[in-house]
């Protein structure tokens, strides 16, 4: 009974000790978050006012949800940059469909019919990577500029109005008070993911590929489908986050986009998932998304001009590589 007792003590330790390494990097952008907080509550004139904090998570709503498939991405050891243009294509998509100057469909048909949009655009991203081998890089980067294009070619170049004020309602609208629609479903999207990440063989298998991609092959596992179903997962949360941000406006840019792949990116990295695959975390993504747009708010709010917003913001996502490359090294120092 002793020796089991005595084997019990460590083995609880060991658990303990995980528990709390797995959790710093989250507890570290938690802190970093109440520390920009506090810090734009004193410098930015009207930071601390009611508005603010209902903004930011109206704002981040958009990046966070893409942010969530971008981590089952980066968790398998990939990249993809076409997140920001395919959200872009995404929303025009669905002013095609739901606008009244084209084809004026029905709200949950539209919303049905961008949903494939963005699952399509993820398919022919995992199967350029999976099945013919193309670097994640050069894929989504050759995706990236064809939804650009596409985006262009089918707005004319023009905004395109949603006046459906039911697809407004999606993000702006409030079924619980002092929290917008795209909050909500940002939560409940994150919830989602997580149990995916967690629970379900997709994520399993995610971090499997990301952690020793030959290993899980020799296993049994069809990594190539895997892999494939990865970024049509994260294509779906892309057209997610699509409709999110063009409800919130009404209207879709077809120029806009392009540079959101960064915020998504940090947002990601920042919460602690591995660029080198393998860890991913969606509580931390959530998180990360907060951060970033709280310093893009936050600089707003002083007045700071947009090009040095974008000079911060690669400095967040170069210390955010910076400090996945410090964890990678002190886990293989153990």
């Amino acid at each position: 009974m002793s020796t089991v007792a005595t084997n019990a003590a460590p083995a609880e330790q060991s658990r303990v000790h995980q528990f709390i390494r797995s959790s710093l990097q989250q507890l570290f952008v938690f802190a970093a978050l109440i520390v920009v907080f506090v810090f734009f509550m004193i410098f930015a004139p009207n930071f601390s006012a009611s508005v603010v904090i209902p903004n930011i998570l109206l704002q981040a709503a958009a990046i966070g949800t893409m942010a969530l498939g971008a981590t089952f991405v980066i968790g398998t050891g990939g990249i993809d940059l076409s997140v920001g243009t395919g959200m872009t294509f995404s929303a025009v998509m669905a002013g095609v469909f739901m606008s009244a100057e084209f084809m004026n469909l029905p709200l949950g048909l539209g919303l049905l019919l961008v949903l494939i949009v963005g699952a399509l655009m993820g398919l022919v991203n995992g199967l350029l990577i999976a099945y013919l081998h193309i670097p994640p890089f050069i894929a989504t980067l050759a995706m990236m500029m064809v939804t650009r294009g596409l985006s262009l070619i089918i707005s004319n170049a023009s905004s395109i109005k949603i006046a459906n004020p039911d697809y407004s309602a999606i993000s702006n609208g409030r079924i619980i008070p002092f929290l917008s629609n795209a909050a909500l479903i940002f939560v409940i999207l994150g919830i989602i993911a997580a149990v995916i990440l967690g629970k379900t063989l997709l994520g399993r298998y995610a971090l499997a590929i990301g952690s020793n991609e030959e290993a899980t092959r020799l296993s049994g596992i069809n990594v190539k489908f895997w892999k494939a179903l990865v970024y049509v997962t994260a294509g779906i949360f892309t057209a997610f986050g699509a409709i999110l941000y063009s409800g919130r406006f009404g209207f879709v840019q077809p120029a806009e986009g392009l540079g959101m792949e960064l915020q998504v990116i940090a947002a990601v990295v920042i919460g602690g998932t591995s660029l080198s695959g393998g860890r991913a975390n969606i509580v931390g993504t959530m998180m990360g998304a907060l951060l970033m747009m709280t310093l893009t708010v936050g600089l707003q709010m002083m007045g700071v001009a947009q090009q040095w917003q974008l000079v911060v913001t690669g400095i967040v996502v170069l210390l955010a590589v910076y400090a996945d490359i410090l964890r990678r090294q002190r886990a293989s120092a153990v």
